[in-house]
């Protein structure tokens, strides 16, 4: 079982076991982060269930993206979990969970527009773009 929730405590969910967790370098993760790269899980929207506060979350969709788009807590603006259709998925924020969700991070994709400050030292694949598997 996964746990998250805000800064706030006005919004929490769970899920069950994720099935992917990668880090994404991409100019739009970095800016709506405020880091140097996203770090976010995936779970099946029928295994996601919200405990408290969904009406507090709100969704920017970048309309000029199929994929992207951020989740918030209203109350307080930490990240949260959003549903992604077209891949019939929610992401989930790594940096909102509350424990341990047992799996890691697989892989980076976006480091071809990576922040020039950052040095990725770790051991997994890097793809420049998407993973060929995930486009």
């Amino acid at each position: 079982m996964i746990r998250g929730s805000c800064l706030c405590g006005a919004v929490a969910f769970e899920a069950d076991a994720g099935y992917g967790f990668r880090n994404c370098h991409c100019s739009r993760c970095r800016k709506s982060r405020g880091s140097a790269y996203a770090s976010n899980m995936f779970v099946k929207p029928e295994d996601f269930r919200w405990l408290r506060g969904k009406d507090e979350v709100v969704t920017y969709r970048l309309p000029s993206a199929q994929r992207f788009g951020n989740a918030f807590c209203r109350v307080c603006g930490s990240a949260a979990p959003r549903e992604v259709p077209v891949l019939n998925v929610m992401l989930i924020p790594a940096g909102v969970l509350d424990e341990d969700p047992g799996i890691r991070a697989e892989y980076h994709i976006f480091v071809g527009s990576r922040a020039p400050w950052h040095e990725i030292t770790d051991d997994l694949p890097q793809f420049a773009g998407y993973r060929p598997t995930d486009e």
